[in-house]
């Protein structure tokens, strides 16, 4: 779990391996901790979130969540009819990949729990073998609902403009750029991901 105790002892390493960062957190401070729990329902939230700003996803799972009468499940939600899922605001491409994790899940080819057995990479590759995960989507959730403590979302644009400003370059790094950049921030770079988004909403442009 990345909690705050475990958040204040990586940006002190962060701190002492990246100048830029050691100013930075003088002017803006530290981060807050981002749990989830693991399992399906942070599952299902993260496909519903995709491309919606959090106020939308949040009332579409609400809506969701009581048309499972608060069973949220694998298979309470194969049971429900996609026109009511449609109803309660899914497309019917994440209807798809909702009901395409509860069934991976029912028939057993994808089990949540084994996540936290396995390695980031091992991991990350069976989120992503998902219809309706990228790596991004499996990143974030290394991060918060398995509380990895090595994970850069390289493909995050808030991140990567974030840490533009901090390196102070002409233009954001590319994904790639970013990765190398921030290489030497292991094995902290999921506080460094939590401080840069710090950064990114108090800092200056």
């Amino acid at each position: 779990m990345i909690d705050q105790a475990t958040i204040a002892r990586g940006v002190r390493e962060l701190s002492a391996a990246d100048p830029h960062v050691a100013e930075a957190v003088a002017r803006v401070g530290t981060p807050e901790p981002r749990i989830r729990p693991a399992g399906f329902e942070t599952l299902m939230s993260t496909i519903i979130s995709q491309q919606l700003s959090t106020e939308s996803a949040q009332a579409i799972k609400g809506r969701v969540v009581a048309l499972l009468q608060g069973e949220v499940d694998p298979a309470r939600l194969l049971r429900e009819p996609d026109q009511s899922l449609r109803a309660a605001g899914l497309s019917f491409r994440k209807i798809e990949y909702i009901k395409g994790l509860a069934q991976a899940i029912s028939e057993g080819s994808f089990a949540p729990d084994a996540l936290q057995h396995l390695e980031d990479s091992s991991a990350i590759e069976a989120l992503t073998r998902l219809r309706g995960f990228g790596r991004w989507s499996a990143e974030i959730y290394l991060m918060f609902s398995l509380g990895r403590r090595d994970i850069f979302p390289a493909d995050d644009l808030a991140l990567r403009i974030a840490l533009g400003r901090l390196k102070r370059l002409p233009q954001k790094p590319t994904s790639a750029e970013a990765r190398n950049l921030t290489a030497h921030w292991s094995p902290w770079r999921t506080v460094g991901s939590l401080f840069l988004w710090r950064f990114y909403r108090g800092a200056p442009d």
